[in-house]
């Protein structure tokens, strides 16, 4: 149990970076935030590629990551909206 919430958090940690990275300009998150920011992009992008692509979208190379990244670069745009409005 305890080795799935690290894996978890690992690659929410990992995902929430590289979204992060493809926003530009200055995103004063903590690495608390970026983890739930990575889960969240992941669940999402998950969630929206079964959609679209269907059972095999788990088994796409590359596919899911691509979309999870995309996803969380989109939230980390709308939490970080309102900060540059400011």
């Amino acid at each position: 149990m305890l080795s799935l919430i690290i894996s978890i958090a690992i690659s929410g940690l990992i995902i929430g970076a590289l979204g992060r990275l493809v926003v530009p300009g200055p995103n004063p998150m903590s690495i608390f935030s970026t983890i739930l920011i990575g889960i969240a992009g992941s669940a999402i992008g998950g969630i929206i590629g079964h959609l679209i692509f269907g059972y095999r979208y788990a088994y796409e190379e590359g596919l899911a990551l691509i979309v999870a990244i995309l996803c969380t670069a989109i939230l980390v745009t709308i939490i970080q909206r309102p900060k540059r409005i400011r």
